[in-house]
């Protein structure tokens, strides 16, 4: 299967990427954004567009492949190019064509239930490699009975099928917004997306072939993308996060996963940050420790040393103060949950990015909209709001920048926790001018998120005195003023 075959063509009125921002203006000028959450479906959809729940429209779904014109060009008629990533996914601001890096463009995506694939963000560390289903398999080796290979025809068929809706997010999402300014691709606010993935249980898998389940295992999970002599994206998974309801994913939105997106198959840890849910899943290995030491950074290492299967997991992915020199590596750590990683410094130097932490956005209106109240001399903020693993309780809003706030309600479907929930706001009598707006949230345990993002050296380690920890990687951002906006009120 091509990446040309999953996408539109730019012939016709307009390029795709125009069609698709008109589409986009035409369906926030007429409110109609807002209607989809409420409308949206939950399920893996078969012959309806799971967004809508509407017949499926090809002007937004992927489209069905036309035949291929296998004739060869004469010298008149040059060989058609390869739709650009941009092309492909119209809905994206592009970081890197390659490898793909591309996050929402617009605010507006924030305002529906389901995200799209032309807006669901794109994050790869190597080229999006040219997969057959037909020739893929995924090994389960380690603490296991039998070792084994599994084709794409078992992993489909002779397990169980599950759905789930997660809110998928870049662990990087809000880089652009630490100061200083730290490396690595500069994400805004568009490094997430709401989807409903469809796969096989991994605990159906690792049952039948009589592997060591008991909670303080671990399943080491690798990908297939990297390029010969390049480090392994490899994720340790606690074995208990596995068991509850971790799958083998093949299909996003009811269709088959894209190329860029995965396929044919990734690993789906609903609630946790993107970095875990590992693409082109090619190995499973069962561990009684996350990846780590020699072993493990030397295995097929060329001859520079370089890790080979630890980067991802033990050096990457961590939140790491400026006064240190790298990150503390781990066997084990006592809880998983991000946020208390992150409140158990004496334990844990450097938390890893696992759970996602709580976080809300505003969709509408959009930053440097001009709005005008409704008759009614209102105007509704609308936006979504997840925690991982938790549940999210509230969500206030902001229209003077943090000085004051008031309490949004939830709208819309409400599924696991692992998918976000919609809240809107009643703006009354809001005067002319121009204003900040911001969102925060708050999950089950309490936990809320904090204003701005720390200083350096403030040298901090977890959330304190309001602040997020600025981190040498830019990782886990969920500071509310950092993702607030500027709009504009006529009336």
């Amino acid at each position: 299967m091509s990446r040309q075959q999953l996408d539109d063509s730019d012939e016709g009125s307009g390029s795709r990427r125009e069609r698709f921002i008109q589409r986009r203006k035409f369906l926030m000028a007429t409110g109609s954004l807002a209607g989809v959450g409420v409308l949206a479906g939950c399920g893996s959809g078969g012959d309806t567009d799971t967004a809508t729940g509407e017949p499926t429209d090809t002007a937004t779904q992927e489209p069905t492949a036309e035949p291929t014109d296998t004739a060869t060009p004469t010298p008149d008629e040059p060989a058609q190019q390869e739709p650009s990533l941009a092309e492909r996914y119209p809905g994206l601001r592009i970081l890197s064509p390659e490898p793909e890096n591309g996050e929402a463009a617009e605010r507006a995506t924030y305002t529906d239930y389901v995200t799209t694939r032309e807006e669901h963000y794109i994050r790869n560390h190597y080229p999006t490699p040219d997969i057959e289903e037909s020739e893929w398999s995924v090994s389960l080796t380690g603490l296991v009975d039998d070792e084994v290979d599994l084709s794409m025809e078992e992993i489909k068929h002779s397990f169980a099928t599950d759905s789930v809706t997660h809110t998928m997010q870049c662990a990087g999402n809000g880089r652009s917004y630490f100061d200083p300014q730290v490396g690595g691709n500069q994400w805004s606010f568009g490094a997430v997306g709401n989807t409903v993935w469809t796969g096989t249980p991994v605990s159906d898998i690792l049952e039948y072939y009589g592997a060591e389940t008991s909670e303080d295992y671990f399943l080491t999970v690798m990908g297939g993308e990297h390029p010969e002599g390049e480090d392994v994206f490899t994720r340790s998974i606690p074995m208990e996060k596995v068991m509850d309801d971790v799958l083998l994913a093949y299909n996003m939105n009811g269709s088959p996963v894209s190329p860029d997106h995965g396929f044919p198959v990734r690993l789906l840890v609903p609630g946790w940050y993107g970095c875990n849910n590992v693409k082109w899943v090619n190995r499973m290995h069962v561990m009684e420790t996350m990846v780590i030491g020699n072993e493990w950074e030397e295995e097929g290492a060329p001859e520079n040393g370089q890790r080979t299967y630890t980067h991802w997991q033990q050096y990457s992915y961590r939140v790491v103060p400026e006064e240190d020199d790298g990150a503390t590596h781990y066997e084990d750590i006592p809880v998983y949950d991000t946020r208390d990683q992150m409140e158990q410094t004496d334990q844990i130097d450097n938390a890893y990015m696992y759970d996602q932490v709580e976080k809300s956005l505003i969709g509408y209106p959009g930053e440097g909209q001009t709005v005008s109240p409704s008759p009614a001399g209102t105007i509704e903020v609308i936006g979504v709001a997840w925690a991982g693993d938790d549940a999210v309780e509230t969500v206030e809003v902001s229209t003077d920048g943090g000085n004051s706030w008031g309490e949004a309600e939830f709208f819309g479907p409400v599924d696991e926790a692992s998918g976000w929930r919609q809240f809107r706001y009643v703006w009354e009598d809001p005067s002319a001018g121009e204003h900040v707006l911001a969102s925060r949230a708050t999950d089950e345990r309490g936990y809320t998120q904090p204003a701005t993002i720390s200083a350096p050296d403030d040298q901090l380690r977890g959330v304190e005195s309001d602040q997020f920890p600025w981190n040498t990687g830019g990782y886990g951002n969920n500071a509310y003023m950092s993702h607030a906006l500027s709009c504009t009120v006529q009336r």
